[in-house]
């Protein structure tokens, strides 16, 4: 698997969470980043670690959890 970064802007990446997500903060959040791929972290740590995907792979990526 090839690692895939991307500069995060000064004021950070809007995160949004599910809308299936409730109340609660066991939810993943998702940014859109500045190249057009896509960050994913936990709401429970939004000071930690957060997954980038490159453009496209976040697409594949959704496309075979909803199979």
């Amino acid at each position: 698997m090839k690692r895939y970064s991307e500069p995060v802007p000064a004021t950070g990446p809007a995160w949004v969470k599910s809308s299936y997500s409730g109340t609660n903060n066991n939810c993943v959040e998702v940014a859109v980043l500045p190249r057009g791929g896509r960050a994913v972290r936990d709401s429970k740590d939004p000071q930690g670690p957060a997954l980038a995907f490159a453009p496209g792979a976040f697409d594949a990526f959704i496309g075979a959890v909803v199979r």
